[in-house]
């Protein structure tokens, strides 16, 4: 029996996550945070718009986050592989981050928003093209409805972040599934003399 790194992608994300927490809260506003106000001239904004992902406010914060990643994480690299799931947790987290700017008038960091759509994206593990999962709606109901209650609520966190990357996640799970279903469907081979037993 041996140890493996099973998830490349979800233990690299915690790993780092965690590492960035460890350096201090100056660090991670400095270098972790989206703020309201892009500047143009400065790489580090256009840094921040994604890294943001990887700061977080407390350790709470973090181990509520990581709790959930580290379950769908690897369930979701095995189902779409490493790469893909890498791509969708960047544009979930540039999206955001983008339009916290935008948008928002506080700033914004933490995994949440990829969290969103990890759960979200996890209720499209057995879909097959124009089949809506109900499991997916009771995600959705259950999840996203909540965030927008919440949202009415004063509070620090941000439901934003939270819908925005369900709403990610429910796209990346339409597209990604109907792709793969049609892919296997172009692939399984037509054998016309099949003979029943």
């Amino acid at each position: 029996m041996r140890i493996t790194y099973n998830a490349p992608f979800t233990l690299t994300f915690a790993l780092v996550a965690t590492i960035v927490h460890f350096l201090g809260m100056d660090f991670t506003k400095s270098f972790f945070t989206v703020g309201t106000r892009m500047d143009f001239g400065n790489p580090l904004d256009y840094f921040r718009l994604f890294s943001h992902a990887m700061g977080h406010g407390s350790w709470d914060h973090l181990f509520g986050n990581f709790s959930l990643i580290l379950i769908l994480g690897p369930i979701l690299e095995e189902k779409y592989g490493t790469q893909l799931i890498v791509l969708m947790s960047f544009v979930t987290a540039l999206l955001t981050g983008i339009l916290n700017v935008a948008f928002l008038d506080t700033g914004l960091l933490g995994a949440s928003g990829i969290v969103f759509m990890m759960i979200l994206l996890s209720s499209f593990t057995n879909m097959k093209a124009k089949v809506i999962p109900l499991t997916f709606i009771l995600v959705l109901v259950l999840f996203v409805g909540k965030e927008v209650l919440n949202s009415f609520e004063q509070n620090n966190v941000s439901q934003f972040a939270h819908i925005f990357g369900g709403l990610c996640g429910s796209v990346f799970g339409f597209y990604i599934g109907n792709l793969t279903d049609k892919g296997t469907t172009a692939s399984t081979p037509t054998n016309t003399n099949t003979t029943g037993l």
